[in-house]
C-alpha cells in the first residue's frame, strides 16, 4: 500500500515508527488522530506530512457537525490550527492545509455537502499530485547518477516520506530501474535511525545494494574517495536556497564541500517556502530529549543526563550543488531560479535550467 491512503473515509497510514520489524497500519477518522500521527512521527517527511494533513482537513469536513457553510468554515479553520501545530518544521504541511482552505473558501461552493465532497476530491488531488511530482524528480535526478556510482544519503526520503516513490530515494530508484549498477552509503540517521530503521528497508525491498553507516563514518568514507554524489531530501527551503532537512545534513554538506563532491538536494516545489527569506528564519523543531538519551525506551545514558535534541539544521545555500525539483534541476543562483521555479510554466523553466547545461 501507499505511506498515505484513503480508503472509505479513513487515511489509513503506514505507522513508520514500528518499521522494520513489523508492518502496522493505522487507520485516523479524525483530524485529531491526522495531527497526533504527525506529531509523533507514525507519519514523518515532509510530502506525507502535507498529503496527511490535507486528508486531515478532509476528514474534519467530514466529521463537523456544522449545517451551513459559515459554521464549517469555521470547524476548518480550527483543524487547520490544531494541524499546523504538530510539526513547525515542514512546509508542505502548511501548504497542504492552506490549500485546502482556499478549496474550502471557494465561493462556488453553496452548501457543506459541496464544501465536503470538494475538500475530499481535493486532499486525493494532492496525493496523486505527490506521486506523479516524485516520478518527475527522479527522472531529472537519475541524470546526474552514473553507472558504478556510489550515492551517501541521509536521514529516509523514499514512499515512506512520500505519498509513493520517493524524492531524493526516488532519484536512487529511478537510476536502479534504468540499470545503473550503483551503491548506496545510508546514515543511520540518529536520534531516531530513519536510514539504518527505514531506508534500508526500502532498499531492501527495492534489490538496491547498499551498507549502512554511522553517521560520524560519513567523512571517512568521503576522504577514502568512496562516495560520488551526496543526495538528501527538505523540510523546508527559503527563498534564498537555504534547506531545512533532518539534523546531520549540514555536517554532510560541508564535508561534500571539502572532499568535492556534488551535494544535492531533492524536492518538489511546495517545500519551497518563497515567504522564509532565508535559514536563520525558519523554525527548527527541538524534540524530547528521550529520542536521544534512549532508544526504544532503552537508556543509553546515565540516570540524570540531559540532552539536546533539535530535528533539523539548516544548510546554507552556498554547499549546495544543486536542488532537484519536478520542474527541473535548479543551480545557483538559487534566489532567481526559485522565483522563476514558482512563477513560469514548466516548460518554460525546462528551457531555463537547460541553458544552464542540464
Amino acid at each position: 500500500m501507499r505511506s498515505v491512503e484513503w480508503h472509505d473515509g479513513v487515511l489509513r497510514l503506514i505507522d513508520q515508527r514500528r518499521l522494520p520489524h513489523e508492518m502496522v497500519i493505522l487507520e485516523c477518522e479524525t483530524p485529531e488522530a491526522v495531527a497526533e500521527a504527525i506529531r509523533t512521527m507514525a507519519v514523518r517527511g515532509a510530502p506525507a506530512i502535507g498529503a496527511a494533513a490535507a486528508f486531515g482537513m478532509a476528514l474534519a469536513a467530514l466529521r463537523s457537525p456544522a449545517s451551513d457553510r459559515a459554521a464549517l468554515l469555521r470547524d476548518l479553520e480550527a483543524a487547520a490550527r490544531l494541524l499546523k501545530a504538530s510539526r513547525p518544521t515542514a512546509v508542505n504541511l502548511f501548504w497542504a492545509v492552506d490549500r485546502m482552505l482556499r478549496r474550502a473558501a471557494d465561493e462556488g461552493l453553496e452548501d457543506p455537502q459541496a464544501v465536503r465532497e470538494a475538500l475530499v476530491a481535493e486532499a486525493i488531488r494532492i496525493a496523486e499530485e505527490d506521486v506523479e511530482t516524485n516520478r518527475r524528480m527522479g527522472q531529472y535526478g537519475a541524470t546526474l547518477i552514473r553507472d558504478g556510482d556510489t550515492i551517501l544519503h541521509h536521514c529516509n526520503t523514499g514512499a515512506l516520506a512520500t505519498v509513493d516513490y520517493g524524492t531524493a530515494l526516488g532519484v536512487i530508484r529511478t537510476a536502479h530501474e534504468q540499470g545503473k549498477r550503483i551503491h548506496v552509503l545510508v546514515d543511520e540517521t540518529r536520534p531516531r535511525l530513519q536510514g539504518a530503521r527505514l531506508t534500508a528497508w526500502e532498499l531492501l525491498q527495492l534489490g538496491i545494494p547498499f551498507t549502512v553507516i554511522a553517521d560520524g563514518a560519513a567523512g571517512y568514507f568521503m576522504r577514502k574517495g568512496k562516495v560520488n554524489i551526496v543526495l538528501v531530501g527538505a523540510d523546508r527551503i527559503a527563498a534564498n536556497g537555504d534547506v531545512a532537512n533532518k539534523v546531520g545534513t549540514y555536517t554532510l554538506a560541508v564535508l561534500a564541500r571539502e572532499h568535492g563532491i556534488p551535494f544535492y538536494v531533492v524536492a518538489p516545489t511546495s517545500t519551497i517556502d518563497p515567504n522564509t527569506p532565508n535559514g536563520d528564519a525558519i523554525p527548527i523543531e527541538e524534540r524530547d530529549e528521550r529520542e536521544v538519551l534512549e532508544i526504544e525506551g532503552v537508556p543509553i545514558a546515565p540516570r540524570g543526563a540531559r540532552a539536546a535534541n533539535p530535528a533539523f539544521d539548516v544548510t546554507p545555500a552556498r554547499y549546495i550543488t544543486g536542488i532537484i525539483t519536478e520542474k527541473g534541476i535548479l543551480y545557483p543562483p538559487f534566489d532567481l531560479h526559485i522565483r522563476r521555479a514558482l512563477g513560469l510554466e514548466q516548460e518554460d523553466l525546462r528551457d531555463v535550467v537547460a541553458l544552464r547545461g542540464l
